[in-house]
């Protein structure tokens, strides 16, 4: 008997190409906007912590703000997306989200800092639970692997944002004003993408593969190979938390960096990592997903580790775009990887997965900031190179064996 899900799969599969084609670029513009707003924040931390007048502890406590608000946001959009599906909340969490972005120009305290920054991290959770259901739902509709075409829109939307932030920190327009610019422009562009989203429920396919359970109902707990491909996750996104967080920082602070080209660092990380993305999807059809993400996280490790042995701007700024052009390709590997795994079960091994990146990559920042005020941000910055290397000695659970 055919499943009401299996049924609304068949019908996004049979959608025409151009309502397909419609419903790829709405989802690559909320992960657009979602890298734009990350981004822009990013770039203009170093001026946001001046203003604030905190050091690396202090402010490793205002990006906890970010790491609650993101975290508890998730949990309320995970049940809102099963509930009404993702179609239903990408459009107002976008425009909550981008709105957010204003909030820690205006901080002049800790306390407002964080508070700013919890709003910020919800409004960035809300949309990317939302966005992520949604790619897969389009992924496979389109019966062939985009994933990593969403993930370098994010990119894309994070060297735009970096940009800006660079521009204006040139320019000496202060934080507030590039944020409430950024934010009103985004929320605007959220409300008009709507019209592309595919409507009715989110289905996933209806065969298992790689022994993920025969049984079609709900899987009795966090699974070996799921725990495996979280950790995975985990690590990646720790690592391209250094880098949003981080990197103005390590340029300015450490390698002696002046506010703009310190500001432009996580452009180049954006940069190359988009590429990466944008020719992804070849390079897995090539090599297959543990060759690629094994070559891709010792590129990223060689990055990192020549940006902290040189601290020249220069220097550091390339290291920084290996370590981008490295980390490309491994977390959208790993989410297909999750939605692969059971096929029935897609949104819930991806919800788990994605939970466990973003822990990374909202918690990894704030253990960064502590380490490095009890030691140094050199330092500090070894542990996601440590996290980097263990996904590369784990990649094997990303090879998933065709149902047969």
């Amino acid at each position: 008997m055919v499943s009401e899900a299996s049924q609304a799969q068949a019908v996004d599969a049979a959608r025409p190409a151009g309502e397909l084609r419609r419903a790829r670029l709405a989802v690559l513009a909320y992960f657009f906007i979602a890298g734009v707003v990350l981004a822009t924040w990013a770039s203009r931390i170093p001026d946001v912590k001046a203003q604030v007048g905190i050091g690396d502890g202090e402010l490793s406590l205002g990006l906890l703000g970010l790491a609650v608000g993101a975290l508890a946001a998730m949990q309320v959009a995970g049940r809102v997306t099963d509930r009404f599906g993702s179609a239903a909340l990408v459009v107002p969490a976008a425009v909550l989200g981008s709105l957010t972005l204003a909030g820690p120009g205006h901080a002049h305290s800790l306390p407002a800092l964080f508070a700013a920054l919890f709003a910020l991290g919800a409004g960035h959770g809300l949309i990317d639970v939302p966005m992520n259901v949604h790619a897969a739902r389009v992924e496979r509709a389109y019966g062939r692997p985009i994933m990593a075409s969403f993930h370098a829109a994010f990119s894309i939307g994070g060297f735009a944002g970096a940009g800006i932030g660079a521009l204006s920190a040139f320019a000496g327009i202060g934080p507030a004003a590039t944020f409430w610019a950024v934010a009103l422009v985004l929320a605007a562009f959220s409300a008009a993408a709507r019209r592309g989203l595919l409507p009715g429920p989110d289905t996933a396919p209806a065969a298992a593969r790689d022994g993920a359970g025969a049984d079609a109902g709900p899987a009795p707990g966090l699974r070996p190979k799921v725990l495996l491909f979280g950790l995975v996750a985990f690590g990646a996104f720790v690592a391209e938390g250094a880098a949003v967080d981080w990197t103005s920082v390590y340029l300015h602070d450490t390698a002696g960096a002046s506010g703009a080209v310190a500001a432009a660092g996580f452009a180049v990380f954006s940069a190359l990592m988009a590429a990466g993305r944008l020719v992804g999807d070849r390079l897995s059809a090539r090599f297959g997903p543990v060759a690629l993400v094994r070559g891709c996280g010792l590129l990223a490790v060689s990055g990192l580790g020549l940006a902290l042995l040189v601290p020249h701007p220069a220097v550091a700024l390339a290291g920084f775009g290996l370590m981008g052009a490295g980390l490309s390709c491994v977390v959208p590997q790993v989410f297909t990887a999750a939605t692969s795994y059971d096929p029935r079960r897609a949104g819930r091994d991806l919800g788990l997965v994605a939970a466990a990146g973003y822990v990374g990559l909202l918690s990894g920042p704030v253990a960064i900031g502590a380490v490095a005020h009890l030691a140094d941000l050199r330092t500090a910055l070894l542990f996601p190179a440590v996290l980097i290397l263990f996904a590369v000695a784990v990649a094997g659970a990303l090879r998933i064996r065709p149902a047969g």
